[in-house]
């Protein structure tokens, strides 16, 4: 048709061009044309137009054609009458004279409203000042956001039922996060509170909530904590557990996520000791069942339950994880528990695992024991080497060589290097026979001798003395046959063996029977027997021990003059103790040097006797002054100083006319005179002054007076 059109205009038949369109029904090019053409029939044309779209119905073409050429009214009528009051109310709202015609607008309503079209019907209530009307089709058309709009300038106090109407909308529309905003406005928490739970906008719930009384926030503290423990945050799910009056629920997330020591906290503050037991040891079996050991050990410990623990790897025979928890919780039982599961073991045949705890519970013994009775000799020596030592090991050895006998026995002791001591431990356990049989090896012979010997002594342990003389005679130890009969008095076979076997030893019989005698305080007899043996130094020291000092000084004098000083000085220091002896016994030293004509140690012995001795004042009288004596008859050098040491000794135990002939026999006169005055001897005083020392007579005068 373009072309057609194209060729009519060049050729210049316009009219038929028009025609053309029209023919075709094509009424807007034909317009076009004689629009372009300035066509006189143009408002014949535009009528014709019109008439054809009305007589075929087209009443919206229509009516866009009369509202181009500015018929507003005929437009809006043919509007109304194809049904399209969206288009009537928008020409209705756009010309104020054709709004003010209230029977036009209310049909353009009308049809508005029972085309759905609220909020375009709203907009043409509005428009006209129809407000409650505007605002009731804007809420059946769900136009809130216009209904909010205008409640806000012309009814206020509905914004907030209008809000809360637009938030259920929404919500009805699945539209959970954009009602939020609407019930906060219209201050609905609650609602709010659920749209956000439903939109998963956790942020603004918790925000709501937060801001809302502990009545009405309590009941979504859960779910928010249901939120954070499903988002793995469990802190702050337990947080709001704990608000909302649930720690269970916090124990039971910490359970389901192992995390025991958390859940065990919690379940402090809600829960009585034995129910946390309770939950704690159900959920460590149901572990068990499962084979999570470890988390079962775990919840165990968590309510000081290890026994249940270790019998749970008791069972398992997991019995290192079983021993660590008794070290931890039982020490003290721990060795009892090695020595059990040693026990245990051992009596399965699992030697070596039995070895294990055996030794772990210090007890290697039983651990041989058990090689041993499973004949596992090999096994058993090893262990007896390594924790009982070289004694041990060749305990062990013994015994197994024993259960082998005869020349394996001694290859075998060779073979561990142990021949020599075991042949040492027969004799020391009483296996003799054993021992010579061991000793028959050629490289024994050097132990023979020894083993008789050992073999003799225990036959004289036991009272055999004439099995232990001979064995004592094949270990070439007759001195021992000797003694052992010396010891139990049996003197003639010991004067027998010893002449016969040991010459040597004959002074030991002398002196056995000596020292018996001695015992039986015969003393010559005993002294017989030591001179006999040629021993006086015993019977000195028989004689110091039986407290006979003078004997023994006798005997040393005697037979051992050297030692004749230090017996003597032994005896004084005898002396000098408190036990010491009578009167004879303390002059006996001196005697004895008197009688050796040693004057100096007889005067000095003699002066060794003071209070501290004895209180016999007499006796000391006496034996100071032959201390006196002596020197002056025999030590004239020391006579002065002796003198002096004897009067001032009597002085002082009031012995006056004593120390006064003391001083005289020294020629200290004045000292002589003074001590007879003190002594009321004034006679024997004066005579001294006149006879001896005239020029102390007026002294003794002066002396007289003055008493």
């Amino acid at each position: 048709s373009k072309v057609a059109e194209a060729i009519y205009l060049e050729q210049g038949y316009v009219d038929d061009a028009m025609e053309m369109y029209q023919e075709l029904h094509k009424w807007q090019e034909a317009l076009r044309i004689a629009e372009s053409k300035n066509h006189p029939e143009l408002e014949l044309l535009r009528r014709n137009y019109f008439q054809w779209l009305t007589d075929t119905q087209q009443e919206e073409q229509a009516g866009e054609l009369l509202e181009k050429e500015q018929d507003f009214m005929g437009a809006l009528q043919m509007y109304i009458k194809a049904g399209l009051p969206a288009k009537a109310a928008r020409i209705a709202i756009s010309h104020p004279d054709i709004a003010s015609q209230n029977d036009l607008i209310e049909r353009i309503a009308s049809q508005l409203v029972k085309g759905g079209l609220h909020e375009r019907a709203g907009d043409l209530f509005e428009k006209i000042d129809q407000n409650q009307r505007a605002l009731e089709c804007f809420r059946q058309g769900k136009a809130f956001r216009r209904a909010v709009e205008l409640a806000r300038f012309v009814f206020p106090k509905d914004v907030i039922s209008l809000e809360e109407e637009w938030g259920d909308h929404l919500a009805g529309q699945q539209q959970m996060d954009a009602a939020i905003s609407h019930y906060i406005e219209a201050g609905k928490s609650v609602k709010a509170i659920e749209a956000a739970i439903h939109s998963r906008q956790w942020t603004k719930v918790i925000q709501i909530v937060e801001a809302q009384e502990e009545g009405v926030a309590r009941k979504y503290y859960n779910v928010i904590a249901d939120h954070f423990n499903h988002v793995g945050e469990h802190a702050q799910a337990e947080r709001y557990f704990m608000r909302g009056d649930k720690p269970e629920s916090a124990v039971e997330m910490y359970i389901s996520q192992n995390e025991w020591d958390s859940a065990h906290k919690v379940a402090q503050t809600c829960m009585k000791p034995e129910e946390i037991a309770v939950l704690y040891i159900t959920h460590a079996q149901d572990m068990e069942t499962k084979g999570r050991y470890r988390e079962a050990e775990k919840l165990y410990l968590t309510v000081k339950e290890p026994d249940l623990a270790i019998n749970m790897y008791k069972k398992l025979r997991q019995y290192d994880s079983m021993i660590r928890l008794v070290g931890l919780y039982h020490n003290d039982l721990l060795n009892d528990t090695h020595l059990h599961l040693g026990k245990e073991l051992e009596g399965e045949g699992q030697h070596k695992a039995a070895e294990k705890h055996y030794l772990e519970g210090k007890d290697w013994k039983s651990c041989v024991n058990m090689y041993r009775v499973s004949d596992m000799w090999d096994d058993a020596f090893r262990v007896a080497k390594q924790s009982g030592g070289a004694n041990a090991a060749k305990q062990v050895a013994y015994v197994w060589s024993k259960t082998l006998g005869g020349d394996s026995a001694v290859r075998l002791l060779l073979k561990l290097g142990l021949l020599d001591q075991c042949v040492d431990y027969a004799a020391e356990s009483g296996a003799f026979p054993y021992a010579f049989e061991l000793c028959k090896h050629q490289s024994m012979g050097h132990k023979v001798g020894e083993i008789y010997l050992k073999h003799a002594m225990s036959l004289e342990d036991e009272g055999k003395w004439a099995e232990a003389e001979i064995s004592f005679i094949k270990a070439n130890k007759p001195k021992e046959a000797v003694l052992m009969y010396v010891h139990c008095q049996d003197w003639d076979a010991a004067q027998r063996i010893a002449e016969t076997h040991d010459p040597s030893s004959v002074s030991d019989v002398l002196v056995g029977q000596a020292r018996v005698a001695f015992e039986n305080k015969e003393y010559q007899k005993a002294e017989t027997f030591l001179l006999r043996a040629e021993r006086p130094e015993l019977a000195v020291k028989f004689y110091k021990d039986g407290g006979q000092w003078e004997d023994a000084l006798r005997l040393t004098q005697e037979y051992q003059p050297h030692k004749l000083q230090q017996v003597q000085d032994e005896y004084e220091a005898y002396l000098s103790t408190s036990s010491g002896g009578g009167r004879e016994d303390m002059l006996t030293p001196a005697k004895t040097w008197e009688a050796n004509g040693d004057y100096t140690r007889a005067i000095e012995a003699y002066l060794k006797m003071t209070v501290l001795q004895t209180t016999d004042y007499a006796l000391l009288e006496e034996v100071w002054y032959k201390a006196l004596e002596l020197a002056l008859k025999f030590v004239p050098t020391k006579a002065k100083a002796v003198g002096k040491t004897v009067a001032e000794r009597l002085a002082e135990i009031s012995r006056f006319e004593s120390a006064g002939e003391a001083y005289l026999s020294i020629e200290r006169y004045k000292e002589c005179i003074d001590v007879f005055m003190k002594g009321d001897k004034w006679d024997r005083a004066r005579t001294i002054a006149r006879e001896h020392a005239p020029q102390f007579e007026q002294w003794w005068r002066n002396s007289t007076w003055r008493v």
